[in-house]
């Protein structure tokens, strides 16, 4: 018998912050995807083969042409849905710096934002919920650097 655990799909997402901010991707509208229309965490699938920080590296390329130089490990995130491998790192460039290759939408989120539970996009001209794991882990991540 085949545990669930190993059936639902792994992924590794990244908190990438700036002086205070985070960068968040707003996820296109299509509804096969999880979280669509919402903000959420940059990365995506882990591979069969792929390291974890490999695909993390693999998804930040392919979604916004990044290259972080340093990504560090902060935690793991499971529910019934997906497991998710969570890693952060500083943004070294700023916005014009970066391509958006997939999603509807980035931009700098503040942590009031994100305790909000909400977000406006500038390019699609509406306000739209983060997705709410995203949203905890980010939560999770800004009361650990307070408590640091």
């Amino acid at each position: 018998m085949t545990s669930n655990l190993t059936e639902r799909p792994q992924v590794a997402i990244a908190i990438l912050h700036q002086d205070g901010k985070f960068l968040l991707q707003l996820r296109d509208d299509i509804p096969t995807i999880l979280y669509p229309g919402h903000w959420a965490l940059f990365g995506g699938h882990i591979e069969p083969g792929e390291t974890r920080e490999v695909a993390m590296r693999r998804e930040l390329l392919e979604e916004i042409g990044y290259a972080p130089p340093l990504l560090s490990p902060f935690g793991r995130y499971e529910d019934d849905r997906v497991i998710r491998h969570v890693y952060h790192g500083s943004l070294t460039v700023g916005l014009d710096g970066l391509v958006l290759n997939e999603g509807a939408d980035m931009d700098w989120v503040t942590p009031e934002e994100i305790m909000q539970g909400d977000r406006y996009s500038r390019r699609i001209q509406q306000i739209r919920p983060l997705g709410r794991p995203h949203q905890q882990i980010l939560l999770d991540f800004i009361a650990r650097q307070r408590t640091l």
